[in-house]
């Protein structure tokens, strides 16, 4: 295919369920077909096309170093790469840095090493069982409040949607109390924009959906995860180890051949079960 085609594809609005023929002053509206994606993800494509480009994802991450790309070296802070070693009988998985300026250039890490120091770190970050208590009941308290919130985003949506329609109706009469051509132009402009402003805001409503189901049934495998992300790490399955690597942790890890992994930044739930085990808390003050 030409790249002209291929963008002749990703800015048809057809394949988001929705029809569009300006040639035909037919503006943007819902088609009476299913899209194979939102009408989100349709504007997000058109943005990246008319912004900046961006770097493709590592294609090189494999079951044998898992780590490869995540864990920064101490000196250059840039990230570690990985390789097999050949010896006289057979071959040894190191992690190494292999930037040029780099002081640890090709000063390689045994696998072994670096995952197990990994592993370390994965299993102090399981909570004690009183505390994991604690904190499901907290994080089913968010959950609540989570569901409240959504009733009021979708009421408030639905206002929105009857505000839009209002706007509309007002442009409209306005077409036809007119006779000036400029006028009538810039107001069929606005409904345009209207209209598709509408069409966003009753997408949103449709994501806005309340859970179908109770908390339990929903972050069963969540909670499981929080319990012992240990665990998931060592199913031996790379898009398991790649998921614990999001769940866990805001950024990537600093190696140390010194110390070791340098202190990490984990994602809120750890934060919040890591402020109760450290005892980062103090009564509530006077009203």
């Amino acid at each position: 295919m030409h790249p002209s085609d291929v963008k002749d594809l990703l800015t048809c609005p057809l394949y988001a369920g929705y029809v569009e023929r300006k040639a035909w002053k037919v503006s943007l509206r819902r088609g009476h077909h299913e899209g194979l994606i939102s009408l989100e993800t349709y504007e997000k494509i058109q943005m990246r096309l008319n912004g900046s480009a961006k770097a493709p994802a590592r294609k090189d991450i494999s079951v044998d170093f898992p780590l490869r790309g995540f864990i920064l070296c101490e000196e250059c802070n840039r990230p570690l790469t990985a390789c097999w070693s050949k010896g006289k009988s057979k071959s040894f998985p190191y992690y190494l840095c292999y930037y040029k300026d780099c002081g640890n250039r090709r000063k390689s890490i045994p696998r072994d090493e670096l995952e197990g120091t990994f592993e370390t770190l994965l299993a102090s970050l399981k909570p004690t069982r009183e505390l994991f208590e604690l904190a499901s009941a907290m994080f089913r308290d968010a959950w609540n409040q989570q569901s409240r919130q959504t009733a009021s985003s979708i009421q408030s949506a639905q206002q929105k949607i009857l505000g839009v329609e209002r706007q509309i109706g007002q442009l409209v009469d306005r077409i036809v109390e007119t006779s000036v051509p400029a006028a009538i132009m810039r107001y069929e402009q606005r409904i345009e924009q209207l209209e598709q402003e509408k069409l966003l805001i009753e997408e949103s409503l449709q994501k806005s959906e309340l859970p179908p189901g109770r908390f339990e049934e929903m972050f069963e495998l969540a909670m499981l995860f929080l319990a012992n992300p240990l665990r998931l790490w060592q199913s031996g399955r790379l898009e398991h180890k790649r998921t614990v690597l999001k769940l866990a942790f805001e950024d990537r890890l600093i190696y140390s051949r010194e110390l070791g992994l340098r202190t990490p930044k984990t994602t809120l739930p750890f934060k919040v079960l890591g402020g109760f085990i450290n005892g980062c808390g103090e009564m509530v003050g006077h009203r």
